[in-house]
């Protein structure tokens, strides 16, 4: 088995070890909410997603402090086309491998379609099981007016909540599609609700981009561009859309590198070199 530099073996020396945990410098702390949010109208900050804990830690050694485990995992990693049969499981899951690999960044984990939208009472529940079991550090949900009750309930447990609107891809594909929302007045009215019941930060994905720019001068609490345009307070990308390890990315999207790519060519020259018998050497 692979083991971690300093990890602990078994008895005598064997490989069997337990699993890796990262060690913990009590004189690191995790960004927190409130650091995030006092950043508003100060500097300018990138937030990506990852979904284990090797690009947990990738993301914070580039100095990447914010984390997101999106639902987007579902598009990127499960193989779905949409991010509406992610599960609480599923993100627990991975929210625990991310917090795992890293240990100063702030891990957003969101709350996927389902957990939250009957009741206060599923909504809270959820958000305890992200934080107590997954080791979030906040928890995003998508809605504006009609789901502002939820991040209120959230909220006032102490459980730092992001809010998002714009598109919301979880019931896009239901219905309203994925085209740039422009509907000025209801997208105020989303902002103003999510900010008045409590969160702490705000997603505008796919908003046009003189409403993002009024939205975020008009909040007293960050806004989280994201295909939103330059006036946000910070940006977001999902890690395979930087990366070029996913095929179907927006439009808006900017890759920086082209992973997928070199891993294909990397994969062929093994494949190869075992059929030719070059691999392993004599």
């Amino acid at each position: 088995m692979y083991s971690k530099p300093g990890q602990a073996t078994g008895l005598n020396g064997s490989s069997e070890a337990r699993p890796y945990e990262p060690e913990k410098n009590p004189a690191i702390r995790r960004l927190t909410a409130g650091g995030i949010k006092r950043r508003k109208g100060k500097t300018l900050f990138p937030i990506a997603t990852a979904y284990d804990a090797a690009f947990g830690q990738f993301v914070e050694e580039a100095g990447i402090d914010v984390v997101l485990v999106g639902d987007s995992l579902g598009n990127v990693v499960l193989g779905y086309d949409e991010t509406t049969p992610v599960t609480l499981e599923q993100i627990l899951h991975h929210t625990q491998a991310v917090v795992r690999g890293t240990s100063r960044a702030h891990v957003i984990a969101d709350m996927p379609f389902g957990s939250y939208q009957v009741s206060n009472e599923d909504a809270l529940r959820a958000a305890i099981r992200l934080v107590k079991e997954g080791g979030a550090c906040s928890v995003k949900l998508e809605g504006g007016v009609y789901e502002s009750e939820r991040v209120r309930a959230i909220a006032r447990s102490g459980i730092p909540v992001v809010g998002h609107i714009g598109v919301t891809p979880q019931t896009a594909g239901l219905g309203p599609g994925f085209k740039m929302r422009t509907h000025r007045d209801r997208l105020v009215d989303d902002a103003r609700a999510i900010e008045a019941a409590g969160a702490y930060a705000i997603v505008l994905e796919v908003v046009d981009h003189e409403i993002s720019r009024e939205i975020t001068a008009m909040l007293s609490i960050p806004t989280i561009g994201i295909g939103s345009g330059p006036h946000c307070d910070s940006q977001v990308l999902v890690l395979h859309d930087i990366l070029g390890m996913y095929s179907h990315s927006p439009r808006f999207a900017k890759r920086y590198a082209e992973i997928g790519k070199l891993a294909t060519e990397a994969l062929a020259a093994y494949a190869r070199e075992v059929r030719e018998g070059s691999f392993p050497a004599s």
